[in-house]
């Protein structure tokens, strides 16, 4: 499941996409217009800028910006940035859950295969992508 940090982060990287603009925006204002907590949009900010999504800059005329041209961004690098490796199953998350029935395992297979569906759905949608979309009411 992706997490609200997983979507506020896609939110604060398109809300900084829409700017059009080479300025820091505050995080304030990208915290008014997506309507989240700015304490909380501190926490994530902060890892994205550690992770390399984003440049920040303190005092005056400081905030965010992204670090790259919106259309090199995958949806996929910013959730696996904030959510970790999507995956389906606890077996495939990593070495340290290793299952020791993944010899055996006939489900195996299929939680590989979906699990590269998802990877290649999000990799291949572009933060433009997200942009381009006509919003719904009520999501």
């Amino acid at each position: 499941m992706i997490t609200t940090r997983g979507r506020y982060a896609l939110r604060v990287m398109l809300d900084l996409a829409q700017q059009e603009t080479d300025h820091y925006i505050p995080l304030k204002d990208i915290a008014e217009r997506q309507d989240v907590s700015k304490k909380y949009l501190e926490i994530i900010v902060k890892d994205m800028v550690a992770g390399g999504l984003l440049v920040g800059a303190s005092g005056k005329g400081g905030g965010y910006k992204l670090c790259r041209k919106p259309e090199e961004y995958s949806v996929g690098e910013i959730l696996e940035l904030m959510e970790g490796k999507l995956s389906s199953v606890n077996c495939l998350a990593g070495t340290k859950n290793d299952c020791p029935k993944k010899e055996q395992c006939h489900t195996l297979p299929m939680w590989k295969e979906y699990d590269q569906l998802v990877h290649d759905f999000f990799y291949g949608k572009r933060l433009t992508d997200l942009m381009e979309q006509p919003t719904e009411t009520g999501s």
